[in-house]
């Protein structure tokens, strides 16, 4: 998904059919996009779109349930707040954002294809007009609307199922064209190259915290040995 969605016109058609927007335009797209917070947990997410008139996107595939807590969409869009301010920046400058879920499963349990979250003002009924949205979508209701086939086009594993060209093409020239296919074996590689540094990494930190519990080394040192501040290495503790 990560290399299918890195094509603007495929973000644009979900986009578009998530919030029911015809005239959205994505100027630019990232996906697997690392988000940086010094002072607490950094996050990556599955994809970042800029469309035309500044609203940012963050659009999250999740599988399972816990991926998708409330809670993490909070965070995300937080943290999307927190990146694209400036020290100095009057608060009005605060882009509209949107955090999309979409899940394998109904997360929220109500039976509905979508679910629109926005801050509102309990007393009146009214939204409180922040310009900050979350938005859950049920991918298990695959319906012959525009979005239950787009969430039909998902699970397809073959591209002469899927609903949309768009989204059709691009998959077909990743799983089906000689050029695609050899691009994603070299980005399988490096995943698994990835994944074996992460492994190095974690025996890394399990051997300083045994140091540390046996009071060999203290938790400044460890943590200037890890590569990471102390209260994040205190979190591992």
């Amino acid at each position: 998904m990560s290399k299918v969605f890195e094509d603007k016109k495929c973000t644009e058609l979900v986009l578009r059919i998530i919030l029911d927007r015809d005239d959205l335009i994505v100027d630019h797209v990232n996906c697997q996009q690392d988000i940086k917070n010094l002072q607490g947990r950094s996050i990556r997410m599955d994809i970042l779109a800029h469309d035309s008139k500044g609203t940012i996107h963050n659009v999250e595939f999740q599988n399972k349930n816990d991926g998708a807590d409330p809670k993490r969409a909070r965070y995300n869009s937080s943290l999307l707040d927190a990146n694209i301010t400036e020290a100095g920046d009057d608060y009005d400058q605060l882009q509209e954002t949107y955090v999309i879920f979409i899940t394998k499963n109904d997360i929220l349990g109500k039976g509905l294809p979508i679910y629109h979250i926005d801050r509102m003002i309990k007393e009146t009924g009214e939204n409180f007009n922040d310009k900050s949205h979350i938005i859950y979508v049920n991918s298990s209701i695959q319906d012959e609307t525009k979005l239950g086939k787009l969430m039909q086009d998902f699970w397809c594993k073959q591209s002469k199922e899927m609903n949309y060209d768009v989204l059709a093409e691009r998959v077909s020239f990743f799983k089906e064209k000689k050029e695609g296919v050899n691009e994603m074996c070299e980005i399988l590689d490096e995943v698994k190259e990835e994944g074996k540094n992460e492994g190095r990494l974690e025996g890394r930190l399990e051997t300083l915290i045994e140091l540390v519990g046996d009071g060999t080394l203290s938790t400044f040192k460890a943590a200037e040995m890890a590569n990471m501040s102390e209260e994040e290495f205190k979190k591992y503790l």
